[in-house]
């Protein structure tokens, strides 16, 4: 049996490619079901703005391959030279990375972790998963979580909006208890709002030029929209202001801060992640005033993408181990058609003889009948004990292939029960 995966992402293939093959989540199921049958015989379809990939079990790699790259060519066209294609080892390593964020855009991002668990839980619900790739991806997931967990892959802001985040959580601890004002309602807008609600902030108000769409996010969020006019008034009375509209010009000068400055009695941060400027740099002259623009907070984001990548070592020696943990875990599957075999005809013979026995001693009554019995199951559980143990041991080794040959030889077990525990291993 082999595991393979084929696709591309965006290392291999631009957008415009890319997009070709984007399969929308309720699709997901459905496709990988529709690959199922002849060759392969398990599969998990995964789409997101970055890749589509399919992997698959399969009965050999050359009919699995024909399967995967029919399927992306139906989708997407000729797409050879933009296609990767890995097998058994490197597809199982290769979905560990993806899954740690090692292959993404940003090292360490932890969106395709989610996207990882809809497509299989889809193509699962689809009926398309069975043992061997259900414990592939569980595994891919508690890989995951021990990068995440060991190490910094994770950690430190890599996009301004959340760079600013977290200079304001550092300045004031939990948001919570603290006023905040985003101005802006576009997408960089939203995702700061996002990061906001999942840093724990409650008190935000919202202000855009469209009060309609400042009306809309915040309802999203259960915070309060404020006509875009009343933004200067509320300098008084927030903590942290997050700037980001489109304008062409400045929507905050320093004439329009300064008269609501003098109530205050405590430090006003503002974060100006807009490009051109909201936020005229003078203000940031004015007493009690903290501003940072996009290239404050750019300077941030590339120090903690310089980290990650370092982190990116560390974890790259834990998707070794763990996929040296799944060879293990395979190597032990691979075996056990023989060794069912193997019990079975040991127990079916123990059976045959022990009634045997019986029959020649009837004078036994129930309790050295028992006895009997009893000892029957050890011999048979002890004489089967070394062999078992050197059959999964040798499944690691070069010579495993002589090892369920003369296993299935000496005990003259099923052909095909040989041929299984062959065919289960990574190549």
């Amino acid at each position: 049996m082999h595991i393979l995966v084929a696709g591309l992402s965006h290392k291999t293939a631009p957008v415009e490619v890319r997009e070709k093959l984007a399969l929308a989540a309720e699709e997901l199921g459905s496709a990988a079901a529709s690959l199922v049958g002849g060759a392969v015989s398990e599969a998990v379809v995964l789409s997101t703005c970055n890749r589509t990939e399919v992997y698959a079990a399969a009965d050999t790699f050359h009919g699995g391959r024909e399967v995967l790259l029919e399927f992306l060519r139906r989708r997407g066209g000729e797409l050879q030279s933009h296609l990767y294609l890995r097998n058994d080892r490197e597809a199982v390593a290769h979905l560990f990375r993806v899954a740690c964020g090692l292959d993404s855009m940003i090292p360490g991002e932890t969106q395709v972790l989610g996207q990882i668990k809809d497509a299989y839980r889809r193509s699962r619900d689809a009926g398309s998963v069975g043992k061997l790739l259900h414990s592939l991806f569980q595994q891919a997931l508690g890989v995951a979580k021990r990068a995440h967990t060991e190490t910094a892959i994770g950690q430190n802001a890599v996009s301004v909006g959340y760079a600013a985040l977290e200079l304001a959580r550092k300045v004031f601890g939990d948001l919570r208890g603290h006023r905040v004002l985003l101005i802006g309602a576009g997408k960089m807008g939203e995702l700061t709002a996002r990061h906001l609600h999942e840093n724990g902030a409650a008190r935000v108000l919202v202000a855009n030029r469209t009060q309609e769409k400042a009306r809309q996010l915040a309802q999203r969020f259960g915070w309060v929209d404020l006509p875009f006019p009343e933004v200067a008034a509320q300098l008084g009375e927030v903590d942290v202001v997050v700037s980001s509209t489109g304008a062409p010009g400045t929507v905050l000068e320093a004439a329009q801060v300064l008269p609501h400055l003098r109530r205050r009695h405590r430090p006003l941060f503002i974060f100006d992640i807009a490009v051109p400027r909201d936020v005229d740099p003078a203000v940031g002259k004015l007493a009690d005033v903290f501003l940072y623009d996009i290239d404050d907070l750019q300077a941030v984001v590339e120090a903690n993408l310089e980290l990650r990548s370092r982190e990116a070592a560390k974890v790259e020696s834990i998707v070794a181990e763990e996929t040296d943990r799944f060879e293990a875990f395979l190597r032990e599957l691979a075996v056990v058609p023989l060794i069912r075999s193997l019990r079975d005809k040991a127990e079916s013979i123990r059976l045959r003889e022990l009634e045997r026995a019986m029959a020649k001693l009837p004078e036994l009554d129930q309790r050295q009948r028992q006895v009997v019995e009893q000892l029957s199951c050890l011999l048979v559980n002890k004489l089967l004990n070394d062999p078992t143990l050197a059959l999964k041991e040798s499944m690691s080794g070069a010579e495993s292939q002589v090892y369920v040959e003369a296993m299935s030889r000496l005990f003259r077990l099923e052909r095909g029960k040989a041929e299984e525990a062959g065919l289960w291993r990574l190549g």
